[in-house]
């Protein structure tokens, strides 16, 4: 350094004066320490002022373009493929345009540019956050437009016209989206919170010229909430050609199937829903999928709108009383006239003096259950000739004992209380099938018969039979055989008789039939029977498996040529199930004739849970029938009986002298079945309501004779073997045992409660107490073990049918 002399100089002088040392020991290396250090800070003074600005501002641009990109990379990863905007800002060149399909983005790009010579245009989908306080900051717009023309701004002549020549774009689907990340939900449910559903920026600019506006909500992800923001507003703008809310998914499968509509707790129709004021609303939740089934049943298959709304004030609540008074909150909807019942009457209550013996087949059928429990679900008035109280209660089973000796069945009674009439009693009778394991069950020979024509082109009618039908193939072994014959309008063989080991070759003709045509029903049964004899097993299974929706329009289709074609049929030997789908034009008369004119059973398949119970857990006892022609007569003593009446089996009553008769067709019994009968009756004695008028005789004796040890009546059955044309007789003796409700076993209660519930849908004359509440107890008291949940499925029927009967 420059002053590095002078300073050496004085030390030398100072050290002289003092007589010490020069310098210290050391003094040399902390000297270029100190000389370093103060180098160090000269050269810093000189550099910072330098490079020090240059520094931050190079910083400050690298950074902002780094973020540049960056954001505009995560925009474009994170962003739905359909994105336009049609702007009003002044550089219409700086719009957000991502991937689209190529024909939709030139005509996009196309409008754009005649947008640009044209006054103010249609602003669809913009809406920022800077001008309008009230929206939400990053929110998906979704606006389908259902027509090819869109009125045009004011100021503009003409309409805005489809450039694309040579095809009509009939619905168009917008989605705006700003980056930000969308947020998976774990269940079928989107809500919305009331300051979204209040921003009302979007459906301001529409200001009616918009027609057919549509929310569409997809899969199960968080959607923005201005889609129903711009709904509930538009409703109030008035934009004309409003007219449907659609919720697509899986349950959806049109788009003019309507949602379910729950305001606060109720279910409203659209008029009332539409009505709500959207600043009034606190939260919209869309429920889909299996959680609006398991809420509100097969109503909310196409998905629910649950909606809560605020605290109204007075004059809110008078308007929405006023709207409420010309709409019906929740109307059942009325089955279609298309579908057909057979009229009938109930059984009336018999003098046991003038008439102590009642005869009829048995019945295995199930379908009026299944049925019954679909028009429920559906929200539908339940048609009364579809009820069919039989069926009702062998919908389900009970636990009677296997048959001893060689008898195919055993024989239950049980005597008690009458439920909805406590001074009558009511008689159970009930039979239960032998259980047939399946290694010991005959070689089955099987002939699908599937109807499709065009009436069955619906997804619960042909998709649901061929799903049904491979839960019946995986039932069966090698030795067995499937062939398939199909009718539209012409009948054809799609498979000959083939072996259950090539499963795959089955599926594959099942899988590709198709829809479509008339309906040749008597043709179809022809050839399958055909089929049938052509390859019949001798004392084996051999049945025609019929599946359709009833509904016969070529050749024989009338309800009487279809009798007379299967009676004929049933001579062969060859047994018959049949299987109902579909609803709108669901024929059950047609079906329920061919049942029980053709030794056959029949059930109603509305979804493949009851396919799998019918032809999947109770196989055996559907399709391998180990007695026909069963026919039960019972003699009442009318010491102990003064009236009685058999409750259902109106369709299977018979006249006493056919009981003998072996020529008489009557019902069959499979493998484990059983089958449960009821009958009220009057004891002697009691003052009822219900009692006929007694005609006084004055050649036949009234008075019965002899004490017969306390016996209320007696039960004889009659059947035949399966390939037999002689019938046997068993007898059995009823004992006038009183037992009371209480004791009655869970088997008599449940029975007792499904019955009661089915004539309450038929609205019956002969019962006094319609309490559902006192029918879904006394269910409860009969449910016991339950192990597959059908009883408990039954209480909840009875619950839904009350809630819609409020």
């Amino acid at each position: 350094m420059e002053n590095n002399h002078d300073i050496d100089k004085r030390f030398n002088d100072a050290s002289k004066l003092s007589e010490e040392p020069a310098v210290f020991q050391g003094f040399d290396k902390v000297w270029a320490k100190v000389e370093k250090k103060l180098d160090t800070i000269e050269e810093k003074k000189r550099i910072l002022p330098a490079w020090l600005p240059y520094g931050v501002a190079a910083s400050l641009i690298l950074g902002l373009g780094a973020f540049y990109f960056i954001s505009k990379n995560g925009t474009l990863e994170n962003s739905a493929p359909l994105i336009v905007e049609n702007s009003t800002e002044a550089h219409p060149e700086k719009k957000n345009i991502y991937t689209i399909d190529s024909t939709v983005k030139s005509n996009i790009e196309k409008e754009i540019e005649i947008s640009k010579s044209s006054q103010k245009p249609l602003s669809l989908t913009k809406n920022k956050a800077n001008k309008d306080p009230n929206s939400p900051n990053s929110k998906s717009k979704i606006l389908a437009i259902n027509k090819n023309d869109v009125p045009a701004a004011p100021g503009r002549a003409g309409l805005r016209k489809d450039t694309l020549k040579t095809q009509n774009i009939e619905e168009v689907i917008l989605t705006g989206f700003t980056p930000k990340k969308v947020q998976n939900y774990t269940s079928s449910a989107v809500s919305v919170q009331s300051n979204y559903i209040a921003s009302n920026t979007v459906s301001q600019s529409l200001q009616g010229r918009v027609v057919g506006v549509q929310i569409q909500t997809y899969g199960t992800k968080r959607r923005k909430s201005d889609q129903i923001a711009n709904k509930m507003n538009a409703i109030n703008n008035g934009l004309s050609g409003y007219n449907q809310i659609s919720i697509r998914g899986a349950a959806s499968l049109k788009s003019t199937n309507e949602p379910l509509f729950v305001v606060n707790g109720e279910i409203v129709q659209r008029d009332y829903f539409n009505a709500l004021n959207p600043k009034k609303i606190e939260s919209v939740e869309v429920v889909k999928g299996t959680g609006a089934s398991a809420l509100y049943g097969s109503r909310g298959a196409n998905g629910v709108i649950v909606v809560k709304t605020k605290r109204l004030s007075r004059k809110e609540k008078r308007r929405m009383e006023e709207i409420q008074k010309t709409i019906t909150q929740y109307k059942q909807n009325p089955v279609s006239d298309n579908e057909g019942y057979d009229a009938f009457e109930e059984n009336p209550f018999e003098l046991t003096k003038s008439q102590p013996l009642s005869t009829f087949s048995i019945d295995v059928d199930n379908a009026a259950y299944s049925n019954i429990r679909r028009m429920v679900n559906n929200g539908q008035t339940v048609d009364k000739n579809a009820v069919r109280i039989e069926e009702m209660v062998n919908y389900f089973k009970y636990s009677y004992p296997q048959p001893k000796n060689n008898d195919p069945f055993s024989i239950n009674t049980e005597y008690g209380n009458a439920p909805w009439n406590p001074a009558h009693k009511l008689l159970k009778i009930g039979l239960q099938g032998k259980n047939i394991a399946m290694d010991k069950v005959p070689a089955s020979n099987l002939v699908f018969l599937i109807d499709v024509s065009g009436s069955m082109n619906e997804p619960n009618k042909l998709p649901l039979l061929k799903s049904s039908f491979k839960v019946l193939l995986d039932q069966l072994r090698p030795e067995d055989k499937v062939g398939i014959v199909v009718y539209a309008g012409s009948a054809g063989m799609v498979l000959p008789s083939t072996s259950a080991r090539e499963k795959e070759k089955i599926v594959l003709a099942l899988d590709n039939l198709q829809a479509g045509g008339s309906t040749a029903g008597g043709a179809g049964i022809e050839l399958a029977y055909k089929l049938a004899q052509e390859n019949f097993i001798k004392n084996g299974n051999n049945r025609v498996i019929i599946a359709t929706d009833g509904d016969f329009n070529v050749g024989a289709s009338s309800t009487s040529d279809v009798k007379t074609l299967i009676e004929e049929k049933r001579k062969s030997g060859v047994f018959l199930t049949c299987l109902g789908f579909g609803m709108g034009n669901y024929k059950d008369n047609t079906l329920e004739t061919l049942a029980d004119k053709g030794n056959g059973n029949y059930a109603y398949i509305d979804n493949l849970q009851e396919a799998n119970k019918f032809l999947g857990k109770e196989f055996a006892g559907n399709i391998y029938a180990i007695a026909k022609d069963v026919k039960i007569q019972i003699e009442f003593n009318s010491k102990y009986v003064s009236s009685y009446r058999l409750i259902g089996y109106e369709n299977r009553k018979l006249r006493n002298e056919d009981f003998t008769n072996d020529k008489i067709d009557a019902g069959e019994l499979g493998s484990g079945h059983t089958v449960t009968a009821l009958y009220e009756v009057i004891p002697a004695g009691v003052k009822s309501e219900f009692l006929p008028e007694e005609n006084k005789l004055k050649y036949n004796s009234t008075s019965s004779s002899g004490d017969f040890n306390e016996e209320l009546a007696t039960i004889k059955f009659r059947y035949k073997k399966t390939d037999g044309d002689t019938s046997s007789e068993i007898v059995q003796v009823v004992k006038n045992t009183d037992h009371s409700v209480l004791s009655a076993s869970p088997d008599f209660k449940f029975a007792s409660a499904v019955a009661w519930f089915g004539l309450v849908l038929r609205d019956s004359k002969l019962i006094g107490n319609k309490d559902l509440n006192d029918i879904e107890t006394l269910a409860r008291e009969g449910k016991s073990k339950d192990e597959e949940g059908y009883r408990s499925e039954f209480i909840r029927l009875v619950e839904t049918y009350k809630t819609i009967q409020k």
